[in-house]
């Protein structure tokens, strides 16, 4: 696909769905900061949202301040708790309704995630609002259908450059605690 220096882009950030697929593939963390230079890709960035579920603990705030350093701009929304205990945290209609709001203004929608349940997004931003949309995620994880429709697809796999690997006294210390 080619991309062009003129490009409007936004570029939304499943971070459950990425800190899941690095965790559970790798035993690593994402570097988000490499996976925004990669997708942007030399255009123009007009908005980089990552949306982040934030726990009781508030043990995640160092690196949602990370992400704000970085270059994004960090949404953020509390982990619901339910009676029997189940646990919910997700932002497919919120990062649904901000992509759908930010088309007005770009020429390419990024979605960082391999979630399936965004493929009507895909559609109606192609169909309706004349938008490319390109997914990046760990081809292990993605959904193959999200992979087929989107106009590009960048595979985070394969390479170390958008890993934090930990180290092994890295799980000690978490260990010891």
């Amino acid at each position: 696909m080619i991309k062009h220096k003129e490009q409007r882009v936004g570029i939304l950030v499943d971070v459950s769905n990425m800190y899941h697929s690095a965790k559970n593939l790798y035993q690593a963390h994402v570097n988000f900061k490499e996976v925004l230079k990669e997708t942007l890709a030399d255009r123009k960035l007009i908005r980089a949202i990552a949306y982040v579920i934030n726990t009781e603990s508030q043990e995640e705030t160092p690196f949602f301040e990370a992400l704000s350093q970085q270059g994004f701009e960090v949404k953020m929304k509390n982990l619901q708790i339910f009676a029997g205990g189940m646990k919910k945290g997700d932002w497919d209609v919120g990062i649904s309704i901000d992509a759908i709001k930010l088309s007005e203004k770009m020429d390419v929608i990024i979605l960082v995630t391999g979630d399936g349940d965004y493929l009507p997004l895909v559609e109606y931003l192609q169909n309706t609002k004349g938008c490319l949309v390109e997914v990046a995620a760990f081809r292990q994880t993605a959904s193959g259908k999200l992979v087929d429709i989107a106009d590009d697809f960048i595979d985070l796999s394969g390479t170390d450059k958008f890993l934090f690997k930990q180290s092994s006294r890295t799980r000690r210390k978490k260990v010891k605690k």
